[in-house]
């Protein structure tokens, strides 16, 4: 137990330590501790570490899943929902197949079941390096919602095929049992995900001013969905993607900005230690996996001559699914940009219908009005799939990121014993997975900045801050100078108050609008945060003052230090 804590404690600070240092000098902090957990199993002393796969896929994979699609926008996930799933269930059912025939040809003794079983084990990429480098170096933001949606969902499908694979192996398998299985898994991971996600959102929703409650109630949500679906054969991972993209596109409207904040920065640390945290045992157990191919009797370089060729046939096989995915689209954006201009107008013209209606027609106006939403949103769409079009630059990014991770070291450990050859199996997968993050993800970054790509325009960004801020802007007058203002209590609030309001609003309006006319380090904004931090370092020195010096009660000193603490925090 002793050994066990120290090295969870060495872990953090490495992780720490290493993420600091691939900011600092523009690399993957996934390939970093990758090469730094082969490294520690070097030194002489340490303990081997060979982690049970029911603990990564039970207590790890749930928490990561969420986190990442709490954050993921549904609205982009929507919109891109066909890309994504083209690349995380077709690609990896192609993937599986394609490497459990090379795996069932160079290794016949295994069985073609068994080869399709760790076919399964390393067709998911895992898109972690890949977002991570993406948004440091700007990759478009449609081409990041693609790369973080494969990584949500492609998890379910080699799971469940992986489990059709060990069935078969076992000598029980149906094509259409397989298919149903699979669907089966989907539907009822949605149902499940969903539920959880709307009823933890209505129960966090109720808990007013209580973030630690509501907190509480945010870390057990991921196993509230994955427990529920993986118990009756359903997919947990689809659970708890779902029940993580309901609960961020609810979280604007059912929770207070509080909360919201103290979420974000939990589940950043959560995943921050997770992810890392499995690249890190990656390479820490690789020399543990070797040990046992050799404990066998068998030769080390064989499962690694293979793996090579495994990760080059995932390469051209990812390719040839990212070619024709990539033509489609660009057909896409064509027929998006006719679409977008043709009903042009048309959801402004059914709004000015809609208020020349007489009141008793007032159930006709509220179907136009629903009328007028689809097409604002069909026609939002068409205009979003026509400026943010992927083009051959983002697909080759897109065709180059597919280095493996969590999944493939936890699925290659699950592989029963009874499987032939079940070591060398185990060494290929963690060696795919490893070359293909130090390949891959080594080169990544250098790919990206030969190619050029470039992210969301800034120009169209400010145009639509500056219509955003109009709406808002107008949206405050209205709501300060309407007639029937009036407090919790049914009376109206003083004129002083109402006059400073008016007057902070119309700050703010100046504020953004002057933000988006002068470059971030000039604007009022910028000036304003350096000025704040400045006066927050005197009024923190004052507290730091009283209490060395005792005069004053720890409760006195705790109060004004939240207070403080409050503002620092205040946009």
């Amino acid at each position: 137990m002793e050994e066990l804590t120290l090295l969870a404690v060495a872990a953090v600070l490495i992780i720490v330590a290493a993420t600091l240092f691939a900011q600092k000098h523009g690399i993957a902090a996934p390939v970093l501790l990758v090469l730094i957990g082969i490294g520690c199993s070097f030194i002489p002393g340490t303990p081997e570490v060979l982690v049970e796969p029911e603990w990564i896929l039970m207590v790890v994979l749930p928490p990561i899943l969420y986190s990442a699609s709490v954050n993921v926008p549904i609205t982009d996930f929507r919109r891109n929902l066909g890309s994504i799933t083209v690349l995380s269930v077709f690609l990896v059912i192609g993937s599986a197949v394609a490497t459990g025939m090379l795996l069932w040809w160079l290794m016949p003794e295994i069985g073609l079941a068994a080869a399709i079983a760790l076919g399964a084990v390393v067709s998911p990429p895992d898109a972690v390096a890949a977002v991570s480098i993406g948004k440091r170096l700007g990759l478009p933001p449609r081409l990041v919602t693609v790369l973080e949606g494969e990584g949500l969902v492609n998890d379910a499908t080699a799971l469940v095929l992986l489990r059709t694979a060990v069935a078969a192996v076992a000598g029980s398998f149906s094509l259409w049992q397989a298919v149903g299985s699979f669907a089966y898994a989907l539907v009822v991971g949605i149902a499940i995900g969903a539920l959880v996600g709307v009823v933890s959102v209505g129960v966090r929703s109720r808990i007013t001013q209580q973030p630690v409650l509501t907190t509480a109630i945010s870390l057990v949500v991921p196993f509230v969905a994955f427990m529920p679906a993986e118990h009756i054969g359903a997919s947990g991972v689809i659970a708890v993607v779902a029940a993580g993209l309901i609960t961020g596109h609810q979280s604007a409207k059912k929770f207070t900005a509080h909360d919201r904040v103290t979420e974000r920065t939990n589940w950043r640390t959560i995943q921050l230690l997770l992810e890392n945290g499995v690249f890190l045992l990656m390479g820490y157990e690789i020399t543990a996996v070797v040990a046992q191919v050799q404990a066998s009797g068998r030769d080390i370089w064989t499962p690694v001559g293979i793996a090579v060729a495994v990760t080059g046939l995932l390469v051209v096989v990812r390719i040839a699914f990212v070619v024709p995915l990539i033509a489609g689209l660009r057909r896409k954006r064509a027929r998006a940009l006719e679409y977008a201009a043709r009903i042009t107008g048309v959801p402004e013209a059914v709004d000015a219908g809609r208020e020349q209606l007489p009141a008793h027609h007032r159930g006709r106006g509220n179907r136009q009005a629903s009328v007028q939403r689809r097409l604002r949103m069909l026609h939002s769409d068409a205009l979003a799939l026509a400026r943010e079009g992927l083009g051959w630059r983002g697909g080759a990014v897109l065709a180059w990121s597919g280095m493996r991770g969590v999944v493939t070291l936890a699925a290659a450990q699950s592989l029963p014993h009874h499987v032939p050859h079940r070591a060398e199996l185990v060494l290929i997968a963690f060696t795919v997975a490893v070359l293909s993050l130090v390949l891959q993800g080594g080169t990544l970054p250098a790919l990206i900045r030969l190619l050029g790509i470039r992210g969301t325009d800034e120009q169209r960004m400010r145009q639509e801050m500056s219509r955003l801020a109009e709406e808002i802007a107008q949206a405050r007058h209205v709501f300060l100078n309407s007639q029937t203002l009036l407090r919790e209590d049914g009376t109206p609030f003083s004129a002083e108050v109402l006059e400073d309001i008016r007057h902070r609003a119309a700050q703010d309006s100046a504020s953004i609008a002057a933000l988006l006319e002068l470059p971030e380090d000039h604007s009022p904004a910028a000036q304003r945060r350096e000025l704040q931090a400045a006066l927050l370092e005197v009024e923190q020195a004052v507290i730091l003052d009283a209490r060395a010096a005792g005069t004053y009660s720890s409760h006195t000193l705790e109060k004004a230090q939240h207070f403080i603490d409050a503002h620092a925090t205040r946009p």
